[in-house]
């Protein structure tokens, strides 16, 4: 059970037959077959999961088990102050409705605000196609935290085991 702060511009593979900076790069020299959980697309950096746990990564990453992910987001400011009431009330995508489990401004600046989601969606680009959706263009994206297991100030590019009380925070979220 390892946590990656996966660089942007990193690609959420185990290989890249095109030569791409991925996940595996990081896992080389590594002698146990490791899987990441989920994904997190070239653009978005932060906290990547990686076990060999086949019944954990599918709890973790299946919508119905409800495992919240944290992103902060930066994007265009100011931001209205309805934002979070409309994204906890819902938004239509073309592929469904997606719905924050929690939202908060974090912080605001002239033409930008950073503003942190919570979610349990797992859907490509769901964070940014949200936030585009009502307006907000996603300029930087970090998911910094699955369940408890927080990013906190480690490293981009930095591998760390997960503790016995993050594995078994992760095991509970996931009803395991």
């Amino acid at each position: 059970y390892l946590a990656l702060n996966k660089p942007r511009g990193v690609h959420s593979t185990m290989s890249d037959d095109r030569g791409r900076p991925c996940v595996g790069d990081y896992l080389r020299d590594r002698m146990d077959r490791l899987f990441h959980v989920g994904r997190l697309d070239a653009d978005t950096e932060g906290l990547l999961l990686l076990t060999n746990d086949g019944p954990l990564t599918h709890r973790l990453t299946h919508p119905s088990f409800h495992v919240v992910k944290t992103y902060l987001a930066e994007v265009p400011g100011p931001v209205a102050r309805d934002l979070g009431r409309r994204l906890r009330a819902g938004v239509t995508l073309d592929d469904g409705d997606v719905r924050v489990d929690s939202f908060r401004l974090v912080d605001s600046m002239p033409g930008k605000a950073l503003v942190e989601i919570e979610l349990h969606e797992g859907r490509k680009h769901v964070v940014r196609r949200m936030l585009a959706e009502v307006g907000y263009p996603v300029q930087r994206l970090v998911r910094t935290a699955v369940g408890d297991v927080r990013l906190a100030n480690q490293r981009p590019g930095r591998l760390r085991p997960l503790t016995r009380a993050e594995v078994g925070s992760l095991y509970s979220a996931a009803g395991l």
